[in-house]
């Protein structure tokens, strides 16, 4: 009677602990052969859980979006040159070998945040302006892929680097791999390997209390990425309509009284008439300056918080995936206590739990290292152009000013 009893299974089959495979993993029943080249490692370093190090880092460039066509010219796409600096042999991807790329990678890690693709868009998507804007948006997205220990080794990732772009054979036989992998749902989680020894099973409570100081941060990180883009988009929207006519329009007036002053046929008020209209062309210049900076800070702004907003959307499922195998855990525990369970049962559980909460801490130990180190630069990037641009405005002004010396 004992050993008969179980862990209640969960019956909400669309529920993410369900669908990820997790239940099925820390109830025992996951069963499959994990090759050396499926280990995922979790060490601990000094902040905790973190992926181990990607030994051979790299990065790939995303250049030259270029129109192509198919069919006899029936059909147009455009195409992405990728520089992967580990080959140096440049591929070209369409945007739907990114879209196919982030499908695999999302059904394949459960506990692992695949960064968003930038949005697809069926209608005018050769219009310049959004090609350029993908463009930085896959950058981005190409960026976070390569700095992440798991997604950057990750073999459909390699093979979407790497195959080339000629061999239409090669690329359908590495797609038919990626989508047989089975190394997904419930037996991904077979292929995490973390410390053992002493320290290495982790509190309970602790985890939980982590994951639940996590869970308020990305949803005030959430709100304020929200809140930000759109006063980005606001200021973004004031400075390339309302700041442009509006310094245009001193520029207009002050036009309109070096016309006026021209009317004095004086000799000696000839300089002065010069000085006021240069002062109307500076006011002109300083709008279109004011209509092109939101392209130099405000967009890079606004294209890092839309992929962190991806990022952000992905951790409840993740945090989910975490509580689901706490909750069988403190189940487990209390059918011990009945004597219901075996402990040897229930410490089974507990230890693929263990497994789940490492890879889940690692995740998160990431995020927030790529977050600082983001945010940084962007803000630097930011600053650094806001300071630039007064300069220019400044310099204007100045020009200005200096023509009234000699009047």
């Amino acid at each position: 009677a004992k050993s008969s009893a179980t862990v209640s299974r969960n019956l909400n089959r669309f529920s993410t602990f369900v669908k990820s495979g997790g239940e099925a993993f820390v109830l025992g029943e996951a069963s499959g052969f994990v090759k050396d080249g499926d280990k995922l490692c979790v060490v601990l370093g000094p902040r905790g859980p973190e992926w181990q190090e990607n030994p051979y880092p790299f990065q790939c460039s995303i250049e030259d979006p270029t129109k192509q066509t198919k069919f006899k010219g029936m059909k147009s796409y455009i195409a992405y040159k990728l520089v992967p600096s580990h080959t140096g042999q440049q591929v070209h991807r369409r945007y739907k070998h990114f879209d196919w790329l982030y499908g695999r990678l999302a059904e394949k890690f459960p506990v692992i945040s695949v960064p968003h693709l930038p949005e697809k868009q069926a209608t005018g998507r050769f219009e310049e302006d959004f090609i350029s804007k993908r463009r930085k948006g896959l950058t981005w997205w190409m960026d976070h892929m390569c700095s992440h220990p798991v997604l950057a080794q990750c073999d459909a990732f390699q093979h979407f680097l790497t195959c080339p772009s000629t061999d239409e054979k090669a690329w359908k036989q590495g797609k038919r791999k990626a989508e047989k992998d089975e190394m997904v749902g419930a037996n991904f989680f077979l292929t995490i390997s973390v410390p053992t020894g002493p320290g290495a099973i982790l509190d309970l409570q602790e985890v939980e209390s982590q994951v639940d100081g996590f869970k308020a941060f990305t949803k005030k990180m959430d709100e304020s990425a929200l809140q930000l883009n759109h006063t980005a988009n606001e200021f973004a929207r004031k400075q390339v309509t309302g700041f442009k006519k509006e310094y245009q329009k001193v520029g207009h007036s002050f036009k309109c009284l070096s016309q006026a002053f021209e009317l004095d046929q004086q000799a000696f008020s000839a300089g002065l008439n010069q000085a006021i209209a240069f002062t109307a062309e500076a006011y002109d210049a300083i709008g279109d300056l004011f209509a092109d900076q939101p392209r130099q800070d405000l967009d890079p702004v606004m294209d890092l918080l839309a992929l962190y907003q991806g990022h952000l959307a992905n951790f409840p499922d993740i945090i989910h995936v975490q509580k689901g195998a706490l909750t069988k855990v403190k189940e487990s525990k209390r059918h011990v206590e009945e004597g219901k369970m075996e402990l040897q049962k229930a410490e089974g559980i507990q230890e693929r739990c263990n497994i789940i909460s490492f890879a889940t801490l690692a995740e998160i130990n990431h995020f927030h290292k790529i977050r600082v180190r983001d945010f940084k630069s962007q803000m630097q990037h930011f600053l650094q152009q806001q300071i630039l641009f007064f300069q220019k405005v400044t310099q204007k002004l100045e020009e200005a000013l200096h023509k009234y010396d000699s009047v």
